[in-house]
């Protein structure tokens, strides 16, 4: 078996590109071990990678409009709708640990693809508890326990390890994917990449 972790946070556009390019690529594949690693990637700019609260601050109008096109480009080529949230960057601290309620119940692929869905294509505020709320109902994800937990010094203290384990290992961004603990790979469009390696 081959591990490939896969580390995100949904509060980013090519992260919900990279998951849901990964689920078919699992379908083909019978081989992977595939571990999902929700981190809070604002912890990560913060750490590693500030940068990118100035290219925010002071776009290239060209690269901007380039990134528009090539963003919905990349969502027609997945199959997928991504719009432009009112609320962006998102706080997404809530959804993130509530990933790793979600992963205890075995419902994290349909956990996050709600929550994908509805900050991307619904256009949602998903650090709005009343929005979890309408995702864990979804899942039949018991709502005082799912808020407890997220709420609990543990969870807090999994998200924040997951993330800090990502920089350890010398990432600096969502998605980023690691195959056999040290080959690594940042962003969707080196799927492609992984699933060359992944057919040897």
């Amino acid at each position: 078996m081959t591990k490939l972790e896969f580390f995100f946070d949904c509060g980013s556009p090519w992260t919900y590109l990279g998951f849901e390019t990964l689920q078919k690529i699992q379908t083909d594949q019978d081989s992977i071990d595939l571990q999902y690693r929700p981190i809070l990637v604002g912890g990560v700019f913060n750490k590693v990678n500030p940068s990118v609260y100035e290219n925010r601050s002071n776009p290239v109008p060209v690269k901007l409009d380039y990134y528009v096109k090539d963003l919905q480009d990349w969502a027609s080529y997945v199959g997928i709708k991504i719009g432009q949230p009112t609320v962006f960057p998102v706080n997404s601290v809530k959804a993130m640990r509530g990933a790793l309620v979600a992963m205890e119940q075995n419902r994290l692929v349909e956990y996050a693809r709600l929550v994908f869905q509805s900050y991307w294509r619904d256009l949602k505020d998903i650090s709005q508890d009343e929005i979890l709320i309408e995702i864990i109902q979804q899942l039949g994800i018991e709502e005082a326990d799912f808020f407890q937990k997220i709420s609990s010094q543990h969870y807090k203290d999994l998200l924040r390890q997951n993330t800090t384990e990502l920089i350890s290992r010398g990432g600096f961004g969502s998605p980023t994917f690691f195959l056999n603990n040290t080959d690594m790979y940042f962003g969707n469009d080196r799927l492609p990449l992984i699933e060359r390696k992944l057919r040897g």
